[in-house]
Parts: C-alpha cells; structure tokens; sequence
C-alpha cells in the first residue's frame, strides 16, 4: 500500500467509532476488503502501476479522501451542534429552570409526590 493510500485509509477509520482489531465492525471490514482489493491488482507479479491496473483507481481514491473529509466535518458538525445548543437533549423542566436561573429565579424543587 502506497503511503498516500495508507493514509487516506486511516484517515476514514480515524472517523469511525473505535473498536478493537479483534472485532471490527462490518463496515470497517467492507473498508479493509475494499483497500485490499484495490492494492493487491497494483502488486502483482507485473509490477504494473495501480492506475495501470484499474482505470477508475484514481477516482476511487479520491472518493475515499472524500469521505474522510465528509465524516470529520460531521464529526465536527455534531461538536459544535452539542456545544452551542445544549437544550437539544434538554427536558421541558430543565429548560425551564434554567430560563429561570439566567433572569434571576431559583424554581423550587418539587418532591415526588408532586407536592412542594
């Protein structure tokens, strides 16, 4: 595997959730094959280029590199989303305490039983 291949294959696993070598998931397994495939027409016993052997190998390569750039953006996208909007996840009375905190209010906590 050529170094700028390596990379851009470590680049879409860096983006995918972290699982251990010895269980990957399907998808990481379907990513391998696919990088596998792609190298082993590349190194045969012709020595011939990996271009020579696929002509949309390029193309697929740039696709992958696409990919990884797709996934760190959402990756970054869900940071920023969780950051500066936090009542996403928020109950109704969460939100509506700390409305109340942010002009000044303490709300009571109510009890269980529904009685303050």
């Amino acid at each position: 595997m050529t170094p700028h291949l390596r990379s851009t294959y470590r680049a879409i696993l860096r983006e995918l959730p972290r699982r251990t070598l010895s269980n990957p998931t399907p998808l990481q397994q379907r990513i391998r094959e696919a990088f596998r495939t792609g190298t082993s027409t590349s190194t045969g016993a012709g020595e011939q280029s990996p271009t020579a052997a696929d002509p949309h190998f390029e193309q697929r390569v740039q696709e992958a590199e696409q990919m990884a750039q797709y996934a760190r953006a959402q990756r970054t996208y869900a940071a920023l989303v969780q950051r500066y909007n936090p009542g996403m996840t928020m109950t109704e009375k969460e939100k509506i305490r700390l409305t109340a905190r942010r002009v000044g209010f303490d709300l009571p906590i109510a009890k269980q039983g529904g009685k303050e």
